[in-house]
Protein backbone atom coordinates (compact mmCIF):
# COMPACT_ATOMS: atom_id res chain seq x y z
CA UNK A 1 0.00 0.00 0.00
CA UNK A 2 0.89 3.42 -0.87
CA UNK A 3 1.92 6.09 1.81
CA UNK A 4 -1.30 7.78 0.54
CA UNK A 5 -3.08 4.92 1.40
CA UNK A 6 -1.71 4.12 4.49
CA UNK A 7 -2.93 8.08 5.16
CA UNK A 8 -6.11 7.56 3.69
CA UNK A 9 -6.80 4.25 6.05
CA UNK A 10 -6.04 6.63 8.88
CA UNK A 11 -8.25 9.16 7.88
CA UNK A 12 -11.12 7.41 7.36
CA UNK A 13 -10.35 5.44 10.76
CA UNK A 14 -10.36 8.62 12.24
CA UNK A 15 -13.56 9.46 10.62
CA UNK A 16 -15.34 6.84 11.78
CA UNK A 17 -14.76 7.02 15.11
CA UNK A 18 -15.40 10.33 15.52
CA UNK A 19 -19.59 9.85 13.56
CA UNK A 20 -19.49 6.88 15.45
CA UNK A 21 -20.51 5.10 12.61
CA UNK A 22 -19.12 1.89 11.23
CA UNK A 23 -18.74 0.20 7.80
CA UNK A 24 -18.68 -3.36 5.49
CA UNK A 25 -17.47 -3.32 2.01
CA UNK A 26 -18.65 -5.84 -0.71
CA UNK A 27 -15.67 -6.33 -3.16
CA UNK A 28 -15.64 -8.15 -6.38
CA UNK A 29 -12.66 -7.17 -8.68
CA UNK A 30 -10.38 -5.76 -5.47
CA UNK A 31 -10.64 -9.06 -3.91
CA UNK A 32 -10.25 -7.94 -0.22
CA UNK A 33 -7.87 -5.19 -1.18
CA UNK A 34 -9.89 -1.96 0.07
CA UNK A 35 -10.88 -4.54 3.88
CA UNK A 36 -7.09 -5.10 4.20
CA UNK A 37 -6.68 -1.14 3.37
CA UNK A 38 -9.14 -0.29 6.23
CA UNK A 39 -7.89 -2.77 8.40
CA UNK A 40 -4.05 -2.08 8.64
CA UNK A 41 -4.81 0.95 11.12
CA UNK A 42 -5.15 0.03 14.41
CA UNK A 43 -8.21 0.63 16.39
CA UNK A 44 -10.58 -0.21 12.75
CA UNK A 45 -12.09 -3.16 14.33
CA UNK A 46 -14.19 -0.56 16.28
CA UNK A 47 -16.14 0.41 13.42
CA UNK A 48 -14.85 -2.06 10.61
CA UNK A 49 -17.97 -4.70 10.68
CA UNK A 50 -16.48 -6.89 7.85
CA UNK A 51 -16.34 -7.78 3.95
CA UNK A 52 -17.71 -9.70 1.49
CA UNK A 53 -15.86 -10.25 -1.61
CA UNK A 54 -18.57 -11.07 -4.35
CA UNK A 55 -16.73 -12.03 -7.22
CA UNK A 56 -19.54 -14.86 -8.12
CA UNK A 57 -23.23 -12.79 -10.09
CA UNK A 58 -24.23 -16.12 -8.03
CA UNK A 59 -23.02 -14.28 -4.30
CA UNK A 60 -23.78 -10.74 -6.19
CA UNK A 61 -27.56 -12.13 -5.85
CA UNK A 62 -27.65 -14.44 -2.82
CA UNK A 63 -25.61 -12.65 -0.11
CA UNK A 64 -26.09 -9.05 -1.64
CA UNK A 65 -28.96 -8.42 -3.02
CA UNK A 66 -28.37 -7.74 -6.72
CA UNK A 67 -31.24 -8.53 -8.84
CA UNK A 68 -31.31 -10.56 -11.31
CA UNK A 69 -32.52 -7.90 -13.12
CA UNK A 70 -29.86 -5.96 -12.74
CA UNK A 71 -26.80 -8.18 -13.59
CA UNK A 72 -29.24 -8.78 -16.67
CA UNK A 73 -29.46 -5.37 -18.01
CA UNK A 74 -26.41 -3.56 -16.60
CA UNK A 75 -23.97 -6.26 -15.93
CA UNK A 76 -21.98 -7.19 -12.88
CA UNK A 77 -19.50 -4.03 -14.02
CA UNK A 78 -22.00 -1.69 -13.62
CA UNK A 79 -22.99 1.55 -11.46
CA UNK A 80 -26.91 -0.06 -10.91
CA UNK A 81 -24.45 -3.30 -9.68
CA UNK A 82 -22.13 -1.69 -7.24
CA UNK A 83 -25.36 0.72 -5.71
CA UNK A 84 -26.94 -2.34 -4.94
CA UNK A 85 -24.10 -4.01 -3.86
CA UNK A 86 -23.40 -1.10 -1.32
CA UNK A 87 -26.99 -1.19 -0.06
CA UNK A 88 -27.10 -5.24 0.62
CA UNK A 89 -23.34 -4.97 2.17
CA UNK A 90 -24.92 -2.19 4.60
CA UNK A 91 -28.52 -4.08 5.30
CA UNK A 92 -26.29 -7.64 6.14
CA UNK A 93 -23.83 -6.80 8.19
CA UNK A 94 -26.13 -3.55 9.56
CA UNK A 95 -23.59 -1.09 8.86
CA UNK A 96 -24.57 2.29 8.76
CA UNK A 97 -22.02 2.56 5.68
CA UNK A 98 -20.40 0.91 2.76
CA UNK A 99 -17.77 0.70 0.26
CA UNK A 100 -18.65 -1.65 -2.92
CA UNK A 101 -16.28 -2.42 -6.16
CA UNK A 102 -16.97 -4.24 -9.27
CA UNK A 103 -14.90 -4.27 -12.66
CA UNK A 104 -12.09 -5.71 -15.27
CA UNK A 105 -8.94 -6.27 -13.13
CA UNK A 106 -7.93 -7.74 -16.40
CA UNK A 107 -5.77 -8.68 -17.85
CA UNK A 108 -8.57 -10.67 -19.75
CA UNK A 109 -12.11 -10.37 -20.01
CA UNK A 110 -12.94 -6.88 -21.35
CA UNK A 111 -15.32 -6.21 -24.14
CA UNK A 112 -15.63 -3.57 -26.57
CA UNK A 113 -18.14 -1.81 -23.99
CA UNK A 114 -16.34 -2.78 -20.87
CA UNK A 115 -12.65 -2.96 -21.45
CA UNK A 116 -10.24 -4.10 -19.22
CA UNK A 117 -9.33 -1.13 -16.49
CA UNK A 118 -13.41 -0.93 -16.20
CA UNK A 119 -14.09 -0.44 -12.76
CA UNK A 120 -16.99 0.87 -10.70
CA UNK A 121 -16.92 1.95 -7.03
CA UNK A 122 -19.63 2.83 -4.76
CA UNK A 123 -19.62 4.46 -1.33
CA UNK A 124 -22.66 5.14 0.84
CA UNK A 125 -24.12 5.83 4.05
CA UNK A 126 -27.50 5.25 5.00
CA UNK A 127 -29.45 7.11 1.95
CA UNK A 128 -26.76 8.72 0.40
CA UNK A 129 -24.61 6.74 -2.15
CA UNK A 130 -22.14 8.06 -4.54
CA UNK A 131 -20.34 5.96 -7.19
CA UNK A 132 -16.87 7.02 -9.75
CA UNK A 133 -16.16 5.00 -12.90
CA UNK A 134 -12.43 4.18 -13.78
CA UNK A 135 -11.57 3.69 -16.93
CA UNK A 136 -7.50 2.50 -18.38
CA UNK A 137 -5.50 -0.21 -18.05
CA UNK A 138 -2.59 -0.54 -16.67
CA UNK A 139 -1.48 -3.78 -15.70
CA UNK A 140 -3.68 -6.12 -13.06
CA UNK A 141 -1.86 -5.29 -10.19
CA UNK A 142 -2.24 -1.34 -10.85
CA UNK A 143 -5.88 -1.51 -11.46
CA UNK A 144 -6.56 -3.47 -8.35
CA UNK A 145 -4.21 -0.97 -5.97
CA UNK A 146 -5.80 2.48 -8.38
CA UNK A 147 -9.26 0.82 -7.82
CA UNK A 148 -8.42 0.62 -3.83
CA UNK A 149 -6.99 4.28 -3.37
CA UNK A 150 -9.77 5.78 -5.37
CA UNK A 151 -12.71 3.70 -2.97
CA UNK A 152 -10.81 5.69 -0.15
CA UNK A 153 -11.04 8.30 -1.38
CA UNK A 154 -14.18 8.11 -2.75
CA UNK A 155 -15.20 7.20 1.13
CA UNK A 156 -13.63 10.50 2.46
CA UNK A 157 -15.30 12.26 -0.19
CA UNK A 158 -18.97 11.19 0.67
CA UNK A 159 -18.08 12.82 4.59
CA UNK A 160 -15.95 16.05 2.92
CA UNK A 161 -19.34 16.72 0.85
CA UNK A 162 -21.39 16.18 3.71
CA UNK A 163 -19.40 18.22 6.28
CA UNK A 164 -19.22 21.31 3.50
CA UNK A 165 -23.30 21.36 3.18
CA UNK A 166 -23.21 22.38 7.33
Amino acid sequence: MSVEGKFLSKEINDLFWREGLTLATAESCTAGNVAAAITSVAGSSQFFKGGIIAYSNEIKENMLGVSSETLAAHGAVSEETVIEMAKGVMKLMNADCALATSGIAGPTGGTSDKPVGTIWLAAGCKDKIITLKLEGDEGRNKNIANATQKALQLLRNLFQNEENKQ
